[in-house]
């Protein structure tokens, strides 16, 4: 019931956002979500590196999102070809490894630093980034809304698939899928959600284009597979770090990072996938 409750209010305080705010607020409501789940990353991992200076993901997170949405808008453009990529890979190696040094991490915990740096900061923030790209993307045909029904279309993919892989799984779930990991997903369920993000880009292709496109299918189908693995992953962390959810701040729902999860591996695997596939235009 509490997970009912807690979805019935905050898919059209999500909605609303996702149709109603312009580009820059957009990012500011997408990154302030990310930040809860950053913090709840680092409450997760904090046991394994006690004494570096872990809070610091906090900044560098929305810092590098800004940087990356800059890049994917089209306002770095008129800079050399490349140089924004090799900029923000100068700054994860250089920068994060100067970052821990002068943050006095003990010696014992500076690999496990490194580590948790260089994979938390493009973990969140290309999420952050993309999901904002996907927003403002512009259809070529002139469909209005198009990038805030893609964002839907990114949702309908990820938690309608969630929601039929617990349901199947639950009831006809035989073959465990990462029983270390995740002991209750199944296979059964995996084809279950994945069956279902195809039928969303199905429903969402004829109700927004008239059409069935088969490319948004080749979309779906990358998502939902990056969805299931987002989900994986997050467990991943927890079941290595001892943790069971994330946090509660979400009633029914665990913490953010706990619902998010899957959506920080489907939404740049959905923009990349637009981008490859032609269908992908940044609005200017």
């Amino acid at each position: 019931m509490q997970r009912l409750l807690t979805a019935a209010v905050a898919t059209p305080l999500v909605l609303a956002a996702v149709f109603l705010l312009p580009g820059l607020w957009f990012f500011l409501f997408v990154a302030l979500a990310i930040e809860l789940a950053v913090y709840e990353y680092i409450t997760i991992v904090r046991h394994r590196a006690p004494n570096a200076p872990l809070r610091l993901l906090l900044v560098l997170v929305p810092l590098a999102s800004l940087g990356i949405w800059w890049w994917l808008s089209g306002e770095a453009s008129p800079v050399q070809p490349g140089l924004p990529l090799l900029v923000g890979a100068v700054l994860m190696s250089v920068g994060v490894g100067t970052l821990v040094l002068f943050g006095k991490t003990p010696l014992e915990e500076t690999l496990t630093t490194l580590g948790i740096f260089g994979f938390g900061i493009p973990y969140f923030a290309v999420a952050v980034a993309s999901t904002v790209g996907i927003q403002q993307t512009a259809d070529p045909g002139g469909v209005p809304n198009h990038g805030p029904w893609l964002i839907v279309l990114l949702f309908a993919i990820v938690w309608l698939g969630d929601t039929a892989a617990y349901y199947i799984g639950s009831r006809w779930g035989r073959h465990k899928m990462a029983p270390v990991i995740s002991p209750k997903k199944s296979w059964e369920g995996a084809a279950a959600g994945f069956v279902t993000g195809l039928l969303a880009a199905v429903a969402w292709s004829y109700l927004r284009l008239g059409r069935l496109e088969p490319r948004l299918l080749v979309v779906a189908a990358v998502t939902a597979a990056a969805a299931q693995i987002g989900d994986l992953v997050e467990s991943m962390i927890k079941r290595g770090a001892g943790v069971k959810d994330s946090g509660s701040i979400l009633p029914g729902h665990g913490g953010f990072l706990d619902r998010l999860d899957a959506l920080l591996f489907a939404a740049p695997v959905l923009l990349l996938a637009l981008w490859v596939l032609g269908l992908h235009g940044m609005t200017r």
